[in-house]
């Protein structure tokens, strides 16, 4: 009879176990759509999150198919309800008009993340 306890026991545990997990929860949009700016600039961005999950979100990675784009993150764990940022720098540098760019976030979070980073770039 206790060993029927103790099973039921480890599987209620282990299944509430799987339920936890870290979840982004972004104060503002994902995606920002700036002004115009010139040629040459360095235009940053940051986005403020808050991890509303159960357990601590890491950042295991970010991805960008631009070099001129780069971002910085917290590489500790973000702890449940702790606040956090990520910040987006762009390089105008022979970037011309309208430049769209998209960050891929990934963590161990329920699901990845993207943010877009839209802005208009005046040629010299």
């Amino acid at each position: 009879m206790r060993l029927y306890f103790a099973i039921i026991f480890i599987a209620l545990n282990s299944a509430f176990g799987f339920c936890q997990s870290a979840e982004f929860h972004f104060l503002d949009k994902t995606t920002v759509k700036l002004g115009g700016f010139k040629e040459g600039e360095k235009v940053s961005h940051t986005f403020t999150f808050t991890n509303s999950g159960d357990i601590p979100l890491v950042i295991s990675a970010t991805k960008v198919s631009c070099t001129c784009t780069t971002i910085d993150f917290s590489k500790k764990p973000i702890l449940p309800r702790d606040t956090s940022a990520i910040t987006i720098h762009f390089d105008t540098k022979e970037k011309y008009y309208w430049q769209d760019r998209i960050v891929y976030i990934e963590s161990n979070a329920k699901k990845d993340e993207k943010l877009r980073f839209k802005l208009y770039v005046e040629p010299k």
